[in-house]
């Protein structure tokens, strides 16, 4: 008999008509975005989801209206495995050595953004009516095997773009003239040499150390030598031995009914009140433990596993950075099959000065690549939305190499050659085919899933079913927005 096991996710759709205001540019009511209250949902839906331009705040899952909204929300995503730190980058991984080895804290606060903030969606546009209780109205859902022969399976398909970063050339200088005497260098001596060489020769050495201990007498070859520092190496060496102070990353599940997660709750929601007050200058009703449950804990997404998936398995979870003994830090992520998505970060307003946001965006890389030697196909990290418009945001797209996502096509096209089409709109179509078009379209309303009276049909069943007004409107719209694919496997609630 058939269940609902291929038929898990279950939302309400609201639509996008009325504009709210803007967090980027403050617009009252500029802000334009299609929304949907996802009761549950499959980690492959969500990631088909986000790869279409949607985005969870919760439960709440919603997509810009991108030739509508005053501030376009691109989503953007970094090529992980490639992805080799900047200068700045680095600066911020030996400030945080300073402050763990000496315990000095930099002075001034860090006026960064975090890599997955999302503009908090406020609880009057969710608009889920409280007298439904729709999981139990799939719980009581007869068979369904009348509508498995009725709607088919669509395979998904996968695109990704690969570029390399400039080189930088060295300047050659010479010198044909010999020093005065008590002028410039002791010929006696060896000449100066800069400490990044002597630590890159001594790094070589102890290489050839080990190998020569391991029966290994090659020595390396140029193009070993010439490999940039791996991000690993960065942040290793960013947390010495015998420092001052000691930083412990944890992952935990986002459930209660994990000991870890249950144990550090209270700790949790308290340290992100404090972060919104302080760094946000939230109302304290505004950062409620229910806002915090709401936002930062309630996820649409099941807990799943795989074999050739991670071992935590796939979901939502939060990553904890621990300082000698206390929560200071929590890096908000969703595990899906091909990428580790951001969803929000808060840390303790004492430690702003430390960039934090950035920091956390560079460990939760590196924590994809780790991910992605347990599974092959999750190597990316999605940074949440690139708005352009605003500048304080264009900082996602220093995280090289990375995609936007064309609003059109939906397929992903490197940043540089999306920044020069931003320059002249804020809305632009990246994928510069002009044949080219949306390969999950939607073609056949018909075959969309609904929710109706506890039973599960396609649409065209319903339409036949349904009696008053037509709504073909609205499900054409919300299926052409989730695509064919989900349209099929998305439970869409009919009153």
């Amino acid at each position: 008999m058939a269940t609902l096991q291929g038929f898990l996710d279950t939302i309400e759709y609201f639509g996008g008509d009325d504009g709210y205001r803007c967090g980027y540019c403050k617009n009252e009511k500029g802000n334009f975005s299609h929304g949907m209250w996802s009761h549950t949902m499959t980690v492959q839906d969500y990631q088909d989801l986000i790869d279409r331009g949607w985005r969870r705040s919760g439960k709440y899952v919603y997509k810009p209206i991108m030739n509508k909204t005053c501030c376009p929300q691109y989503t953007i995503r970094c090529h992980a495995l490639k992805f080799q730190p900047s200068k700045s980058h680095k600066k911020i991984l030996k400030k945080i050595s300073k402050f763990i080895s000496k315990g000095e804290l930099p002075k001034g606060q860090d006026d960064e953004a975090c890599p997955g903030e999302p503009d908090k969606v406020c609880q009057s546009e969710v608009k889920c009516a409280a007298s439904i209780d729709i999981q139990k109205e799939v719980a009581e859902c007869p068979a369904i095997a009348e509508v498995q022969k009725e709607v088919a399976d669509a395979a998904p398909a996968d695109s990704e773009a690969s570029r390399k970063e400039p080189v930088s050339v060295t300047d050659a200088r010479t010198t044909a003239t010999a020093p005065k005497p008590g002028v410039g260098a002791d010929a006696s001596r060896p000449p100066c040499r800069k400490a990044k060489d002597l630590r890159k020769e001594r790094r070589l050495q102890k290489e050839q150390m080990r190998q020569d201990a391991d029966g290994v007498s090659s020595s390396p070859s140029p193009a070993q030598t010439n490999q940039p520092k791996p991000l690993e190496d960065f942040i290793s060496d960013s947390l010495p031995d015998n420092s001052s102070h000691c930083l412990e990353v944890r992952l935990v599940p986002v459930s209660l009914e994990d000991p870890q997660f249950a144990a550090t709750y209270e700790q949790s929601a308290a340290l992100y009140a404090r972060y919104q007050m302080a760094i946000h200058g939230d109302d304290p009703s505004e950062c409620s433990e229910s806002e915090f449950r709401r936002f930062l804990c309630d996820s649409p997404l099941e807990a799943e596993y795989s074999p050739d998936g991670p071992e935590m398995g796939y979901g939502s979870f939060h990553q904890q950075y621990w300082l000698d003994g206390r929560i200071v830090a929590v890096g908000v992520i969703d595990i899906l099959p091909t990428c580790v998505s951001s969803v929000y970060l808060y840390y303790h307003p004492d430690f702003a000065s430390l960039s934090l946001g950035s920091y956390s965006a560079l460990r939760e890389i590196a924590f994809t690549r780790q991910l992605q030697k347990q599974s092959p196909k999750l190597s990316f990290y999605y940074l949440g939305f690139y708005i352009h418009s605003c500048p304080k945001m264009r900082y996602k797209g220093q995280y090289r190499p990375s995609d936007l996502l064309c609003p059109e096509t939906f397929v992903w096209v490197p940043i540089e050659r999306c920044v020069p089409h931003l320059e002249n709109s804020r809305y632009a179509r990246f994928n510069q085919d002009p044949d080219a078009g949306d390969a999950r379209v939607l073609k056949d309303v018909g075959r969309a899933l609904v929710l109706y009276r506890r039973t599960v049909m396609p649409y065209a069943a319903y339409t036949r079913k349904r009696k008053g007004p037509t709504d073909e409107t609205e499900v054409q719209q919300y299926a052409g927005l989730v695509g064919q694919d989900c349209a099929e496997r998305i439970l869409l609630y009919r009153a």
